[in-house]
Order: structure tokens, then sequence, then C-alpha cells
């Protein structure tokens, strides 16, 4: 079998040629594929197949150790991945400006910044920790919930053993409110969640409903806190084997995966919270952010001092071009 395998094989050159020229790329995600994330890979596969014609096939998989992701980029046993920005700040430094509380005034706000020169020049950093930042998609806001009690002020954060991600800024922000900080993976949020390990834990509305958190969780207060990008990081090499007209198109591919990216949050995060009421979450809705900002001057001195103190006040100061 084997033999006239191979006979076949040897008698149609153009089949053969036609399996050596195809490149797999493999990009991970720490969501379902059903979620914004896996909405965003998705785009960037379609786009990238069709405009090679095939020669490039995208394989998706799902990986919900951010941090094993970024890993496995930089040494270059993973081609790309899509992660949240939480642990990311552990590898390339001068990201973790973007995850500071109330940094943003809304998604508008956000979007602009990163797309602009700021964010542009923040992906340019990368390339000295052996990654490529290819471009900002989005998590969208974050939100908090737990499920011993109803959030209205910062008091009632006092207290609660709050799941955050891998990132000194979101510790410090829940340290400040009195909140017991507990980083981890989220490959052990649920479980921390099932046995009280945690009271909480703070991630954004398309996260929240994806994840189905609501069978682990009974509040859920909008605190909006911090605007969590996205982004898709690759390795040097996948992007350097390219033509410069494959490279062009997989730069076309992640712009086109940014925005699915983008609209499904938008999309998710009008109907999301509606779906978690309906799933039987407490919500509250209306939230006085002016306490919680000033709960938080504590840290935001910290913040100024280890960080771009100007770069800070340039963010907050954007405004959109006329």
């Amino acid at each position: 079998m084997i033999r006239l395998a191979t006979l076949a094989l040897a008698a149609c050159p153009l089949f053969v040629g036609a399996a050596q020229a195809q490149t797999q790329i493999t990009i991970q995600h720490p969501l379902p594929l059903a979620s914004h994330y896996g909405a965003g890979a998705t785009a960037l596969k379609d786009s990238l197949e069709a405009a090679t014609g095939g020669r490039y096939r995208v394989t998706i998989q799902r990986n919900d150790n951010e941090r094993e992701m970024i890993e496995s980029v930089q040494i270059g046993t993973l081609d790309c991945t899509v992660t949240s920005t939480g642990p990311v700040g552990n590898f390339v430094p001068e990201s973790r400006v973007f995850d500071v509380p109330f940094l943003f005034r809304n998604t508008v706000h956000a979007r602009g910044v990163l797309d602009g020169d700021i964010g542009q020049s923040v992906l340019a950093r990368f390339s000295a920790r052996g990654m490529v930042g290819v471009v900002w998609m989005e998590n969208g806001f974050r939100h908090l919930t737990n499920s011993r009690r109803e959030v209205n002020a910062p008091g009632d954060v006092r207290g609660l053993k709050v799941r955050t991600m891998e990132n000194p800024v979101h510790m410090r922000a829940f340290q400040t409110l009195g909140a017991l900080p507990t980083p981890m993976a989220f490959s052990e949020l649920v479980p921390a969640l099932q046995q009280g390990t945690v009271d909480g834990q703070e991630n954004p509305i398309p996260v929240i409903v994806a994840n189905n958190l609501n069978q682990v969780q009974r509040y859920l207060t909008l605190t909006g806190h911090v605007y969590s990008p996205a982004i898709l990081i690759c390795n040097p090499g996948t992007l350097a084997r390219m033509t410069p007209a494959d490279r062009a198109a997989f730069q076309a591919a992640a712009v086109a995966g940014r925005d699915a990216n983008r609209a499904r949050v938008t999309a998710d995060e009008t109907t999301g919270v509606e779906e978690l009421r309906r799933r039987g979450m407490t919500v509250t809705v209306e939230v006085d952010r002016a306490p919680f900002q000033t709960a938080l001057a504590p840290a935001f001195t910290v913040y100024e001092r280890e960080m771009d103190g100007a770069l800070l006040r340039r963010i907050r100061d954007w405004q959109p071009p006329n």
C-alpha cells in the first residue's frame, strides 16, 4: 500500500508541488471560538487564506494560559497568539501604561489611542523582546463580579478576595481599594470560584458571557474600571519567512481580524448585560465612578512615579481628530 501510494504521488507532480507550497500558521487564544477573540481569529484566517489562494492555512486553537502562549510565541514554538494585555506587561513593561484604571473615557478614546502614534510606539517595543506586536485588538471595559454582595461603592469591595490577572497594575488598584487581589491564570479561575478560593473576579462583559461565569457568580457591577486591550503577537521568524506581498496580506488580515473582534465586543456589550440578567445575575448598572477614582488616588500617585507620567497625561488628554 505504501509503495502504491508513493507511485501515485510521483505520478502527480502538480499535487506534490501544491502540498509543499502550503504554509501552516497556528494562532491560539484563551476563549471559546464563539467569542470576540474567536471572531477576530476567524476573520484573520479567512482573509489571509483568500488573499493567498490557500497557500497559507491558519489553524485556530484555544489555550486558557495566556502567559504560556506568549512564552511559546517568544521561543518560536507557536506562530501567533491573541491575548489580553494582562500578562503582557511581564514581557513588555511599556504595555502596562494601558492597564491603568479609569485611563480611558470610552471606547472611541481607547481605540483612537491604540491605533494612533501612542499605540504604535508601544507595538514597536515588542521587537526588543523577541516578538512582533502586530495589531491592537480588544477585550473591552472590565467589570466586577462576586458571589458575596452587591457592590455600589468602594467600601463594598473591601475584604473581597478578587482574582486578577497576573498584572501588578491591576493588583495595586484592588489592594488600594481594600480587596485581597489574587493573581492567577484564567484557566484556574472557574475552579477557584467554585471552591471559594476567591469571591470574585473582573472581566469585560464578552468574557463573562462567553465563559458562563454567571454559573459561579451572583453579582455584577458595571464598574468599567479598566479598559482591557487585546493584542495579536507573532513570532518574528513566522513573519520573516513570508514574502513582502504575503506579509502585506497578513497585515491586512490582522486588521480585518481587529475590526471583526471589535465589532463582536460592541455587539456583546450591547446585549450581554441583559443576557446575564436573564441568566439570574443581579446587575448594578448605575455606578458612581467618582468615589472609586478618589479611593484610587494613592495608586495613581504610584503609577505616575513608576510609569511615564507625561505619557499617561497625554493619553488622558487625547481628543479625536476633527
